[in-house]
């Protein structure tokens, strides 16, 4: 049955910037905002966007990743035709290997794609932050009549330098690609978020598989082959919020900005849903304003010291005296008596003795405690 998208989620990352938190655990499967993983967001863009039919790429550590996505149900994926599918790492009769890049990942599993004709696919990743509408990108695609789509995004000029950067005519063409330049010409960052014509791409990534000195990677070799063919690539200019959580320090950020009102990014917006699999309990975004202190809270937790601009998933329990602030206590989390926990991240199932200091403010970034941690101080 010929679709008229086809979307691949790339999911396979390791994300070892992100140190104790994917130690186990492939990023996008990493607890979210007090309820959710990384990657509901993506899949959510998905069901939001009317993208029905979707190739999950996974690879490092993806049993946990797996057993969330299921069959796709909380997504509105769960279909008999299309719906979601997990597609495991190629295996070749050789032996095979991990994919070598993007273009790789999306190359090993062209025969997935072919067997619905696609008009267009749609690469996204699984470890962002963001609320899309795709089918609008796909709509602009279209408009231009462009053989690939970059949605981009403004960045601080001196953040410029950290990202493949898109220099574009006024009409948003793109007629260069620099990846990370030490003197950037454009703010217009790239979000790794693309929409091609399957025939064209289909094509280039034949080619790029031939060729044994090339890293396999959209951004480093299709993009710019492609430009070099003189093929119509235009940007999506996309102006709400998103976040790489790639490392600790924005992996933090982002769950703090959930205690922002007057933030674009709302799991409580009716029009933009995102979904997960469902849990006994809706998490809790405890802000200054919102302090809380002795007391059950709708979570299965139980307080008896004070939680301030701080994010909870079920099932937490603060014993007395203990003081909780900016942090984020994954499920199942104990915190003892006479605590002090500040700008730390708990992970699931940890326990932490009566009478302990945690200081993240001392760090470059916030600290990340699980059990080893904690028996380092016992």
């Amino acid at each position: 049955m010929k679709k008229r998208c086809v979307g691949m989620l790339l999911a396979g990352g390791e994300g070892k910037r992100l140190g104790l938190l994917t130690k186990n655990l492939a990023k996008p499967a990493v607890p979210f905002g007090g309820k959710y993983r990384i990657i509901d967001f993506t899949l959510s863009n998905c069901s939001n966007s009317g993208i029905y039919t979707v190739g999950v790429l996974t690879q490092y550590s993806p049993l946990e990743l797996n057993k969330h996505i299921g069959i796709g149900k909380p997504w509105d994926l769960d279909r008999q035709s299309d719906g979601v599918t997990i597609l495991s790492p190629y295996t070749a009769k050789e032996g095979g290997s991990w994919y070598q890049g993007t273009a790789d990942a999306i190359y090993r599993n062209i025969h997935y794609i072919d067997q619905y004709d696609p008009e267009y696919v749609l690469v996204i990743s699984g470890d962002h932050i963001y609320q899309m509408d795709y089918d609008a990108m796909i709509r602009h695609h279209e408009e231009k009549a462009s053989d690939a789509t970059i949605s981009v995004i403004e960045v601080p000029w001196e953040e410029a330098p950290r990202f493949g950067i898109l220099n574009t005519k006024d009409n948003l063409e793109i007629y260069e690609f620099d990846e990370k330049p030490a003197e950037p010409k454009s703010n217009l960052a790239s979000m790794g978020i693309y929409v091609f014509n399957w025939r064209t791409l289909r094509e280039y990534l034949l080619e790029d598989a031939a060729k044994s000195d090339s890293d396999h990677d959209f951004g480093k070799d299709v993009i710019p082959a492609m430009l070099n063919d003189e093929k119509r690539l235009y940007a999506y200019r996309y102006e709400g919020y998103w976040k790489d959580v790639g490392t600790i320090q924005s992996y933090w950020e982002a769950n703090m900005d959930l205690l922002e009102e007057d933030l674009s990014v709302s799991l409580n917006n009716k029009s933009w849903r995102t979904y997960s699999q469902d849990t006994n309990f809706p998490p809790q975004f405890i802000d200054s304003a919102a302090e809380v202190e002795n007391s059950l809270i709708n979570s299965g937790s139980w307080i008896s010291g004070t939680v301030k601009n701080s994010i909870l998933f079920e099932c937490i329990h603060v014993g007395r005296s203990s003081h909780v602030n900016e942090s984020i206590l994954h499920p199942h989390v104990k915190v003892g008596s006479g605590c002090e926990i500040t700008r730390a991240i708990i992970m699931e199932n940890v326990v932490i003795p009566d009478g302990t200091v945690i200081d993240g403010t001392t760090e470059p970034e916030p600290v990340v405690i699980d059990s080893a941690y904690i028996a380092q101080l016992t």
